[in-house]
C-alpha cells in the first residue's frame, strides 16, 4: 500500500459530496442508522471510519475506528470517534471477541481481497455479534457509473450525457475503487461459517434522481444501490 493512502487530500471533497447531495446522504444515512439499530452500552468499529461524517449523527462515545488516511482520521476524531489506529485493518491486532457490531461503511470497496479481513472481524466480534457491510454494489446503477467513469477516466464523456447526476462521486476516489458485488460478499461470509444474514437497501432509483428526495429504507439488495448486509456471528 502506498505511503500516501487513497484518501488523503480529499477529506473536504469527500464531506462537499455529501452535503451538495444532502438528500443522497439521508437516504444512506437513514440506511446507517437503521442497520446499527441501539447501540446504547455496545462497543463498536468502525473499519475505515473516514472522516466520521455519519458517526457524527449518532452517539458515537462507543465508537472506535481504524483509518488509513490520517487526513480523514483526524476529522474523525474531532467528530468524537476514538481512532485506535492509523492503519489498514490488514496491519491491526484485534482483540478477540470483544466488540458488539463491526461495520464497514462503503471501506469493503477499496479492499482487494475481503475474506481476511472479514475472518479478522468475524474474530474480534462477540457471540452473536454483527458485522455489517454498507456499500455501493458493483452490480448497481451507481458501481456501472463509476466503473465506466473509471475506464474512461472523466465523467465527462459523450456515453455519459444526460445521464450524471448534478456533482457526482469524485473521480479519484472512484477510480482507486475495487468495488464488489453484494453475491460476492455473501459468498465470502458463508465460507467462513455465517448462515444468518439480514439486508437492507436504498438509492433505488437512478443515480439522475436519487438527488431530488430522500429515500426510505427497505429489505432487501437486488435493486439498491446502497446495500447492507447484516451477517450475524
Amino acid at each position: 500500500m502506498e505511503t500516501k493512502q487513497k484518501f488523503d487530500g480529499y477529506a473536504s471533497q469527500y464531506d462537499e459530496w455529501f452535503m451538495v447531495n444532502d438528500k443522497l446522504f439521508t437516504s444512506e444515512l437513514r440506511l446507517f442508522q437503521k442497520v446499527l439499530g441501539d447501540i446504547t452500552g455496545k462497543r463498536l468499529l468502525s473499519v475505515g471510519c473516514g472522516s466520521g461524517l455519519f458517526e457524527s449523527y449518532i452517539d458515537c462515545s462507543g465508537v472506535e475506528g481504524i483509518e488509513p488516511s490520517e487526513d480523514m482520521g483526524k476529522i474523525a476524531e474531532k467528530r468524537g470517534v476514538n481512532v485506535i489506529r492509523y492503519g489498514m485493518i490488514e496491519d491491526v491486532d484485534l482483540p478477540e471477541e470483544t466488540y458488539d457490531i463491526i461495520y464497514f461503511n462503503g471501506s469493503s470497496s477499496y479492499m482487494e481481497n475481503l475474506a481476511p479481513v472479514y475472518e479478522k472481524s468475524l474474530k474480534a466480534l462477540k457471540a452473536g455479534g454483527r458485522l455489517i457491510l454498507l456499500d455501493v454494489p458493483k452490480e448497481s446503477a451507481f458501481g456501472f457509473m463509476y466503473l465506466l467513469g473509471k475506464s474512461l477516466n472523466t465523467y465527462d464523456h459523450e456515453y455519459l450525457k444526460d445521464a450524471m447526476p448534478a456533482l457526482p462521486y469524485p473521480l479519484a476516489l472512484a477510480s482507486s475503487g475495487v468495488w464488489h458485488t453484494t453475491e460476492e460478499k455473501i459468498r465470502v461470509l458463508k465460507d467462513l461459517g455465517i448462515h444468518k444474514f439480514q439486508f437492507y437497501q436504498t438509492l433505488v432509483k437512478n443515480p439522475l434522481y436519487t438527488n431530488e428526495e430522500a429515500e426510505e429504507v427497505i429489505e432487501g439488495y437486488q435493486s439498491g444501490g446502497y446495500v447492507a448486509i447484516i451477517a450475524e456471528k
